[in-house]
């Protein structure tokens, strides 16, 4: 299991709606949607919701990671892939919803429970009122006046007829409750969807995230940041097929599985790219000796082509390092450790930096 994995999706943090992301009066719109519009055309990206989305935003320049983001993947393909813009547009336009749904869904519970128990103590105190009633009948068995125990016996049918309706009532809610929680699992089971990487079940970029910034938010435990990437992992795929580039992909995030100590995290950050967050880190070349040590279980990987059986060529991995200091911000981090990872790769691969 993934350290702090209950973290990740126990708490929902306030962020903006997806309007309060775009301000902007029609001209300055207009202003954007002009830088926009030119920057899918240079790249062949089709005109549709998700990618005017994704490039407006791009123009603001509001969200750098996002820019990144895009940027690395228009380097790495030839054709910008639709997966990539829907995954984009999930993880950084809509990326709270989900954690939004659930907070609302939790008040209609506590709504509907509170409400089952005001019922339910009506339904008890209709109750006692009829043990009353029935007392009182027996007592006036010689009543001084003759139509007072009609009106009484009439009380008595009015209120069990009250009773019977509102335990029915409760019926439907203990019902409704039911339905509620058949709805929570399913939302639960989507929401974990949405925070786990399908392909290697680690936390995907967008839960990688909020990790992060909480963890930046408590600086005096240390935070160091690895960023990974897979080297010629294309050549994986050209050479041996996709199937067997995701066999990889697997092997690697169980190896970082594996090797995580206390108070980390890691993620599968986008294609063959991992991250590992490393809380309560005290120092640049502790970073370095869990990314050394991961590095070298990474090159020590025998992996097998399912036809042939042939044993693929050594599998290596590049390593980009950053502590955090009091200044950091996410960006400035990930910034820090993506130029390490690319002087890695600028090295020669395989090494850690």
């Amino acid at each position: 299991m993934i350290t702090n994995h209950s973290d990740v999706m126990s708490q929902s943090e306030t962020r903006a709606t997806v309007l309060e992301m775009y301000p902007e009066d029609p001209r300055e719109a207009a202003a954007l949607l002009k830088q926009a519009v030119p920057l899918m055309v240079r790249h062949n990206i089709p005109p549709n919701p998700v990618h005017y989305a994704l490039w407006y935003t791009y123009s603001k320049g509001q969200v750098p990671e996002l820019n990144r983001q895009l940027d690395k993947v228009l380097k790495d393909f030839d054709r910008f892939p639709a997966e990539s813009a829907s995954k984009l547009f999930r993880d950084y336009i809509i990326r709270d919803e989900l954690e939004d749904a659930r907070a609302g869904q939790q008040q209609a519970i506590n709504l509907v429970d509170d409400m089952a128990r005001d019922v339910s103590r009506s339904v008890e105190g209709n109750r006692n009122f009829q043990t009353s009633l029935v007392h009182c009948l027996d007592m006036l068995e010689a009543p001084a006046n003759e139509r007072l125990p009609d009106i009484l016996s009439e009380l008595q049918q009015s209120t069990r007829l009250m009773q019977s309706q509102q335990e029915h009532f409760l019926s439907q809610l203990h019902s409704a409750q039911d339905e509620i929680k058949t709805l929570r699992s399913k939302l639960e089971r989507a929401q974990l969807a949405a925070t786990i990487d399908g392909l290697t079940e680690l936390l995907n970029r967008a839960a990688f995230t909020r990790v992060l910034e909480r963890a930046l938010g408590r600086p005096s435990r240390g935070v160091a940041l690895v960023m990974l990437d897979i080297d010629h992992f294309k050549q994986f795929n050209d050479q041996y097929g996709h199937p067997l580039g995701d066999r990889v992909l697997q092997h690697v995030a169980q190896t970082l599985r594996q090797s995580l100590p206390n108070h980390a995290n890691a993620a599968r950050y986008g294609g063959e790219e991992f991250c590992v967050v490393l809380e309560q880190c005290p120092d640049l070349a502790s970073a370095r000796g869990f990314a050394e040590q991961l590095r070298l279980k990474i090159q020590s990987l025998r992996i097998k082509a399912r036809g042939d059986g042939k044993v693929l060529d050594t599998i290596t991995a590049s390593f980009g390092v950053a502590l955090a200091v009091p200044d950091d911000t996410l960006d400035s981090l990930l910034t820090r450790a993506d130029d390490a990872l690319y002087q890695a790769k600028r090295n020669g691969r395989n090494q850690v930096i």
